[in-house]
């Protein structure tokens, strides 16, 4: 066996031996009489966003999956994968394995309809319109997931992530609908479905007690379980159990937010999609704090503004974010699906008002439908007296500790020249699970347009060559050497070897903006290679030069590779490249010698493809400079606005 499958087959029987060990125990008795908190306004927001469809659209059994609409009946089969429609057995949660996709299908899609972000969407509707038929599609798919998904059996109480994510979104559903004295819940059979809910509850909270990851693990999982137990133990205080459920995820909630993200804002996975997932997990939690009365701290705080801070600084003018490391689509509540539009622009309206922050107004540009449910329709006065501010949209512009850097000139404007490099480490201790093999890639956006780009994740558990390619060095923009990725992969979520990356100079002017970093991932190869990279950009020519260096012992054969959206048009000139994407164009000037391939939709080499959603990909085009360098020796590429 590889060290991987070691590492994961001794998880996975730690697992199982404590699922052995653990008997379900009896469902504690509520108490009726206590309350839990509201942290969520009383009424629906005159903004609506498209609730209503998305709720019709669940009602006529379409439920939407990853990128697609799928007819899965009302209610759905909860444990039928909709990959491979598979139904999956109703065995030990905890013992069940999903590696064997050939047969069980991803276990993404079935996860993905078992976090009942679709009943917040119905919840939503009621609130909209009055219509019983909302809540009676609640009460249809509570009922439905109670009897086929019995507690702790089936694939559905198998992570303790999951059934934090349900909580969260139940606990939303139960303050939209009004909470214990629901009309849900008037007629008798409505009491019945109210003490299996509860019931449930408890279930749900206690599961996340006894299974949620290890502390050591640094990565988003363990927030997410802690974000869940909070909430669950401040929306429901009807068992002596629940004061546990809120200490717990407190005191973790407020260690991980400082563990898992930098001072400068940068979730230590590396990746943008879960940095946005993570955020959430943080805001849900954090406003049950505030609900109870007993607000999480300050520091709290003030690491997710940094973490917004982040986002808004690499974000381009056109509302685009890099797609840095993996992102699997993650949501956490169905007040996203339903509002519509970009889910970092929501997390920046949401901080603008939470921080009375104006500089987070103005890159988030408008007040979005999910900001108000959150808040209440009253921001709307509050978030316009922050656009009148006039901060700047970007207000940071280095974030060392995460090892990002933008470079760019008439920022948040129409002639915005922006990018954005990433001079960071691999990931956080241990395996890195969702970052990628991309140290020294950089994106550039043009006018608020994409140009250079990271072509995202594609899969988890589909083929492996798209797996393993979109988390390798050659699917960004960066250099590789002798064809090999820059850390040694040991499977689909592990790296067995690891970079180390070196910020070397870093100087802003009014005129010029320098980069000059490093990497030792190739230093395991002949003649102990490392590669090194500056960044020079002419803010007033528009124009960005790269340059790149090996230091080695013996000369080296190496591989430029530049991605480009999927928007661009790449032609052949006599001096090099003319790249446009709609009316803006770019020169692209490629090193003297060597060898250079324009591929498009290739899958042998992979490249010339993009994922903007998970297990999605289309074709773009990638450019190719092969050649060989001594030590030293300085390959240039000139990127220039015309």
């Amino acid at each position: 066996m590889s060290v991987a499958e070691i590492v994961e087959r001794a998880g996975s029987t730690a697992s199982r031996a404590m699922a052995r060990r653990r008997l379900p125990e009896p469902v504690a008795a509520p108490r009726l009489d206590r309350v839990g908190v509201s942290w969520l306004p009383a009424t629906a927001p005159a903004l609506r966003g498209v609730a209503l469809q998305r709720a019709d659209e669940v009602l006529s059994g379409q439920w939407r999956i990853f990128s697609r609409l799928m007819g899965l009946g009302f209610p759905p089969e909860w444990n039928r994968n909709p990959d491979k429609a598979v139904l999956l057995p109703l065995t030990e949660g905890k013992l069940m394995s999903f590696r064997a996709t050939a047969v069980v299908g991803d276990i993404k899609y079935l996860r993905e309809l078992n976090r009942h972000r679709e009943l917040v969407v119905l919840a939503q509707a009621w609130q909209i319109t009055g219509r019983e038929r909302y809540l009676d599609g609640i009460a249809s798919l509570l009922e439905s997931w109670f009897a086929q998904c019995p507690h702790p059996r089936g694939p559905n109480w198998s992570s303790a992530m999951e059934a934090g994510i349900r909580l969260i979104n139940w606990a939303i559903v139960w303050q939209l609908i009004g909470g214990m004295q629901s009309p849900l819940f008037e007629r008798p059979v409505g009491k019945v479905l109210r003490t299996d809910w509860l019931g449930s509850i408890w279930q749900h909270a206690e599961f996340i007690r006894g299974f949620r990851s290890r502390d050591s693990a640094t990565s988003h999982p363990l927030i997410g379980e802690l974000a869940g137990l909070f909430v669950a133990g401040a929306t429901w205080p009807q068992w002596r159990e629940a004061q546990t459920w809120r200490r717990v995820g407190r005191d973790g909630l407020e260690r991980e937010v400082l563990r898992q993200t930098t001072a400068d804002g940068v979730h230590k996975e590396q990746a943008t999609g879960y940095q946005q997932f993570v955020w959430d997990f943080l805001l849900f939690a954090g406003l049950a704090a505030r609900g109870t009365g007993k607000p999480f701290s300050e520091t709290y705080w003030r690491r997710m503004e940094a973490m917004l801070e982040y986002v808004a600084g690499i974000m381009d003018s056109g509302g685009q974010v890099p797609l840095f490391g993996d992102s699997d689509d993650s949501v956490v509540s169905g007040l996203s699906i339903s509002a519509g539009g970009c889910l970092f622009q929501s997390q920046l309206a949401t901080g603008a008002m939470l921080f009375g922050n104006p500089s987070l107004a103005r890159k988030a540009g408008v007040l979005d439908p999910r900001t108000m449910w959150l808040l209440g329709a009253d921001v709307c006065t509050g978030f316009d007296r922050l656009l009148l501010q006039r901060a700047p949209a970007t207000r940071r512009m280095d974030f060392p500790e995460g090892g990002v850097f933008v470079l760019g000139s008439n920022l948040d404007s129409p002639d915005e020249f922006r990018v954005v490099a990433d001079a960071g480490p691999l990931g956080p201790g241990g395996v890195a699970a969702h970052s990628h093999a991309d140290a020294l890639s950089f994106t550039l956006s043009v006018a608020g347009r994409q140009f250079l780009i990271d072509p995202g994740t594609g899969t988890y558990h589909g083929p492996g060559k798209w797996r393993h390619g979109f988390r390798g060095s050659a699917m960004h923009n960066t250099l590789v050497l002798g064809g090999e990725d820059q850390a040694v992969s040991g499977g689909r979520f592990m790296w067995l070897r690891r970079f180390r990356t070196s910020v070397l100079e870093r100087e802003s002017s009014p005129g010029t903006e320098r980069l000059l970093a490093e990497h030792d991932g190739y230093r395991r190869l002949p003649g102990k290679p490392v590669h090194r990279r500056s960044w020079h950009l002419d803010k007033r020519a528009g124009c960005l030069t790269v340059q790149d260096q090996v230091f080695a012992t013996t000369s080296q054969n190496v591989t430029l590779y530049w991605h480009f959206s999927e928007d661009c048009n790449v032609t052949c000139t006599p001096e090099g490249l003319s790249v446009s994407s709609g009316p803006i164009c770019l020169d692209m000037i490629l090193p003297e010698g060597g060898d250079v391939s324009v591929l498009h939709g290739s899958e042998v080499p992979l490249a010339g493809w993009v994922s903007r959603g998970y297990d999605h990909v289309e074709p773009s085009t990638t450019v190719v400079w092969r050649g060989s360098v001594m030590s030293g020796e300085s390959l240039e590429t000139v990127f220039r606005r015309l």
